[in-house]
């Protein structure tokens, strides 16, 4: 596959810049993947696919206020500051992204807060971007990610043209998140509100989780023509027992597998066994999925809308057939779908 295969025309009045009133108030087409027949539901008809014994899995990863804005000494030029994951927690060190990066060298040092009370130092440069920040401060570790969370903001993805406000601290965060360390929302879990989660439950549709810390990875824009080129970055992950179980028994019982997102389809392929089984695996994957792919694990994907040129968008492809999905995706604009982790959404089954 052709990167230039994943253009479509996207109406930018069709990327959604702000979350629902209800999690659960959105629409949904359903694709069904064998014979490329759309039907248009609401989000809350997920509940006419799946029965006693079928599993839903999610993606567990809380995201983390990874946006931080700050001052550089002397000039006190604003600079915005990505916090991407932490290297050392004794030595405070973390992984960062900064904007702009050409006014940021070794040496300087950075200033959060209004009182400038969180100093920062850069110590190296890892990327054209990227720098790795060692965080001055004396207090003990869990008061020190108290302190920086506290001035960090929502990490909104790059489609959402306006600074992060109070209401997405509580939009761009699934109702089930628990593990921390993800700066990429599983978007398409945020739809799900506690009751449509207690009346899948009240159907015998069981929830499994499983944890992937998506990074901005997801969204790095792809270079190369020739998609086996491509190389993603690496994001930590973890499959643990219970989901294995829980999932591998549903197999055998020929029950329904739904993976809740592209993340999730992503973790559940890195730790495919024998047999359309899973595995358990706590570690780390890079595995980029673009049609043609051979899925033995998930019968079902719900997702989002996903941009043009997206990793997430040619995952989709793979799952769904690539006409087929391309097809609904001509349609959806036709029809005026909205785009992106606030927008709407797609069963492909």
């Amino acid at each position: 596959m052709k990167l230039s295969q994943f253009k479509f025309r996207l109406p930018e009045e069709l990327i959604a810049q702000d979350p629902p009133k209800e999690r659960d108030v959105c629409r949904m087409m359903v694709l069904d993947h064998r014979t490329g027949q759309i039907e248009h539901k609401e989000f809350k008809d997920i509940l006419e696919y799946y029965g006693e014994g079928d599993v839903m899995v999610f993606n567990d990863t809380r995201v983390f206020p990874a946006l931080l804005y700050g001052s550089k000494e002397k000039t006190g030029a604003r600079i915005e500051v990505f916090l991407l994951r932490e290297l050392n927690a004794e030595n405070k060190l973390w992984d960062v992204l900064v904007e702009p990066a050409r006014k940021i060298r070794i040496g300087n040092k950075l200033y959060f807060g209004d009182d400038n009370g969180l100093v920062a130092e850069v110590i190296d440069n890892t990327t054209s971007r990227g720098r790795t920040l060692r965080f001055l401060y004396d207090g003990p570790h869990d008061e020190f990610k108290r302190d920086l969370y506290a001035l960090g903001h929502t990490p909104l993805p790059h489609y959402i043209h306006r600074e992060p406000n109070e209401e997405d601290v509580e939009a761009y965060q699934t109702l089930y998140a628990r593990n921390e360390g993800a700066v990429v929302a599983p978007g398409v879990g945020l739809h799900f509100s506690r009751e449509l989660l207690k009346r899948l439950e009240i159907k015998g549709v069981e929830q499994a989780f499983i944890t992937v810390h998506s990074g901005l990875g997801t969204f790095r824009e792809i270079d190369v023509e020739d998609l086996t080129k491509h190389r993603m970055d690496s994001e930590q992950m973890l499959a643990g027992p219970e989901l294995v179980a829980t999932v591998n028994a549903a197999k055998d019982a020929d029950k329904q597998v739904c993976a809740v997102g592209t993340s999730v389809l992503r973790g559940i392929s890195s730790a495919v066994s024998m047999g359309g089984h899973m595995k358990e695996y706590d570690g780390w994957t890079n595995k980029f999925i673009f049609p043609p792919y051979d899925f033995t694990v998930c019968t079902s994907l719900l997702t989002d809308f996903h941009l043009p040129y997206s990793t997430m968008l040619m995952m989709v492809a793979a799952f769904g057939g690539y006409e087929n999905v391309m097809k609904a995706y001509d349609e959806a604009v036709r029809e005026g779908y909205r785009f992106g982790c606030y927008g709407d959404a797609l069963l492909i089954r």
